[in-house]
């Protein structure tokens, strides 16, 4: 289990939005409990998104870590690599630069976590108009109302149902292997044990489930965050599904043949 003096990295994906990850940081400020850093893993910004940052953390409460590589395509398991690497924290919470960050949410990523686990969530969507006018005004307030009904039990924060739920919900089945990468945590230790994120995975998608495939196989069993690890995900056009199916097939691969370390990963930017 986490304690009071467990260390935690928050490990923020971000790529040419600046407008979305000042959003994103502006609720992590607000935590009930802070994370030790924030690493923001940046696949290829323009010079807009590292300006922010600077200029960001100079009154952040927390150090920050801005973790930059060339703009090559969509290189998202590299870049989460490269930025764990930088992580000096025992455990990493994960989440993409587009989502605003309920107060509790790694306060509940902390209730849940345990040796031998890793956790995934979900997010819950906000519409266009509700984005924009986040983006005109960042204080204004969101909740469950602000998402659709299909997102209801997304935005709802109940403690003791989330506990209840963390080993009985998504776990197993046709779920065993479902995840959202964008609301994620893990033991550092674990990651390093499968070699981080299979950098073979290039285009958008299934990085996240490898990973998860490739840690079940490792003996790490999931628990999955729900009605906690509340976050609100602004609302931008679908990217790019065009790797999709062959990123797919490397998945079903990891899982036929039980898959545990990947071949290009994390393992290569660690400093030995």
């Amino acid at each position: 289990m986490l304690t009071a003096t467990s260390t935690i990295s928050l490990l923020i994906s971000t790529y040419n939005w600046p407008a979305a990850l000042a959003l994103c940081l502006n609720s992590i400020k607000t935590q009930t409990i802070l994370p030790t850093e924030v690493i923001i893993a940046d696949d290829g910004s323009r010079e807009e998104t590292r300006e922010l940052i600077t200029n960001v953390k100079k009154n952040f409460p927390v150090p920050i870590i801005h973790v930059w590589q060339e703009d090559n395509g969509f290189r998202l398991a590299k870049i989460r690599n490269k930025g764990i690497a930088q992580s000096t924290a025992d455990y990493i919470i994960q989440i993409d630069g587009d989502l605003i960050l309920d107060k509790h949410f790694i306060e509940d990523h902390m209730m849940l976590a345990e040796e031998g686990f890793f956790i995934t969530g979900s997010r819950a969507l906000l519409s266009a108009q509700t984005t924009n006018k986040l983006f005109q005004d960042p204080n204004i307030p969101i909740s469950y109302s602000s998402t659709p009904f299909s997102h209801l039990f997304n935005a709802i924060r109940c403690a003791p149902l989330s506990r209840f739920l963390s080993k009985r919900y998504k776990v197993s089945g046709h779920y065993k292997y479902y995840v959202k990468g964008c609301n994620m945590s893990f033991w550092k230790k674990d990651l390093i044990t499968v070699n981080g994120y299979d950098e073979n995975f290039t285009g958008w998608g299934m990085e996240d489930n490898d990973i998860a495939v490739r840690l079940l196989n490792a003996g790490v069993q999931k628990k999955f965050i729900k009605m906690g690890g509340v976050a609100f995900h602004l609302y931008h056009r679908e990217n790019s599904r065009g790797k999709h199916q062959e990123n797919s097939i490397l998945v079903k691969a990891a899982v036929s043949s039980k898959k545990i370390k990947a071949e290009k990963g994390i393992l290569e930017y660690l400093v030995h």
